[in-house]
């Protein structure tokens, strides 16, 4: 079962939390704190594999999740990382942000890995916070938490050529013709379900040649199989169009030369605008040299050069695959998408300053950072939460922002007078 998209869960591991603890050893009264680190969170890994063809693994299974960090421990021993996970797919495989619809990561080279969630930095213990004037700290931080996000895995085909047109105008016989491929062919229509790869050689050029199944009229908007692989079309450098100038099944070539060349541009300004040539299939049943002329006169004052072969009779394709190679020594290589970093919470907007009311609201991932690591029982961590405020510039845009002393400033449940 050939399956090219699927949406899953992806958590990178959460960093273990600092550990709050003092020395305690015969004759040592006051050992100090030696509470250790806790360890980091575990990656979340894709890598390209060759054991793997089709997303289908990820219609069983939709959540992945590295391991967490362990909790730091006394004595400052530190916690153990998590272990990364990796996550195999198929080369081609586009990874987007569910949420947002940006390529975080296109798997396009061979054996690539890409850390597409890095796991959550450990928490401090305790003994990271003792200075000449706070010799006991009774207050560690918590490892950072890291938030699942939804992620679509699409496999866009990598390959230099893609063979289109309307279902059973032979492009699967052509292919098996051009490459050793050997996809499925017979005499009706949506044969093929799934896209097929060969490599097709010629005057010591070798180039990937792919049969991209189910085009109709109407493709664009779902109609047949050509909405769920017009996506395997969008990284070939160009085009062989392949008509059925034979007519045999009472269709007008140049007719559906138009209708495909129409759902291309319908699905994607680029996919309307590749280079393309025409192979004109089944010259070898009577009557096909009319239409071959027809075709002629018509496309090539465009520029588009046609080109009569007979895939059952394998004549006619040195002619083609020259022009392919020449057309192709002339584009650039398969090109790979723009990606966009995923911005962690912490690295997005850190905070914001509202107003409700009398009051002042201050939130955002840096406020649930900050009160994660706080002990409101603790006066030297409460010490440290009023410096943190002061470093992060958040004191001072409470005041830009109009807060006088003693103003009401709320920050997730907590609730404070503000002191100039």
């Amino acid at each position: 079962m050939f399956v090219d998209t699927a949406k899953i869960f992806i958590k990178a591991g959460d960093g273990g939390d600092g550990a709050v603890s003092f020395h305690r050893e015969k004759y040592v009264a006051r050992g100090g704190p030696d509470g250790g680190n806790g360890g980091r969170g575990g990656n979340i890994v894709f890598r390209v594999s060759h054991d793997v063809n089709t997303l289908l693994d990820f219609r069983y299974k939709k959540h992945f999740r590295a391991e967490n960090g362990m909790p730091g421990q006394g004595d400052r021993k530190f916690g153990k990382s998590g272990a990364d996970l990796i996550i195999p797919v198929p080369q081609g495989t586009v990874i987007r942000d569910l949420e947002t619809g940006r390529i975080l990561a296109d798997m396009f080279d061979e054996n690539e890995d890409r850390v597409l969630l890095r796991g959550g930095a450990g928490g401090k213990g305790n003994a990271c916070f003792a200075t000449p004037t706070r010799q006991a700290p009774r207050f560690s931080t918590p490892g950072v938490k890291c938030q699942e996000i939804q992620v679509q895995l699409e496999l866009k085909t990598i390959a230099d050529v893609g063979l289109v047109g309307m279902p059973n105008v032979g492009k699967s016989t052509i292919l098996s013709v051009l490459t050793s491929a050997r996809p499925k062919i017979a005499n009706y229509h949506f044969t093929t379900l799934s896209p097929n790869l060969g490599v097709a050689r010629f005057d010591e050029y070798s180039f990937v040649l792919a049969d991209i199944p189910g085009l109709i009229e109407g493709a664009a908007e779902g109609a047949g199989l050509g909405h769920n692989f017009l996506r395997h079309i969008e990284r070939t450098r160009m085009l062989v169009h392949v008509l059925d100038v034979s007519g045999c099944e009472g269709r007008d070539p140049l007719a559906d030369f138009r209708a495909i060349n129409a759902e291309l541009s319908g699905y994607s300004e680029a996919l309307g605008q590749l280079r393309q040539i025409v192979a004109a299939n089944k010259m070898d049943i009577p009557g096909a040299e009319e239409n071959f002329q027809r075709l002629k006169k018509q496309l090539e004052p465009d520029g588009v050069e046609v080109y009569p072969v007979s895939a059952a009779t394998m004549q006619g394709f040195d002619p083609l695959l020259h022009a392919v190679v020449h057309i192709l020594h002339e584009l650039p290589p398969v090109q790979r998408f723009k990606e966009e970093e995923l911005l962690t919470p912490q690295e997005q907007e850190r905070y914001t300053i509202s107003r409700s009311g009398e009051a002042f609201i201050v939130s955002g991932p840096l406020v649930d950072s900050i009160l994660d690591r706080t002990n409101a029982d603790d006066y030297e961590s409460m010490r440290y939460f009023q410096q943190f405020l002061i470093k992060t510039g958040v004191i001072t845009a409470l005041r830009e922002a109009g807060a006088k002393e003693g103003d009401a400033v709320v920050m997730g449940e907590w609730e404070f007078d503000f002191v100039n």
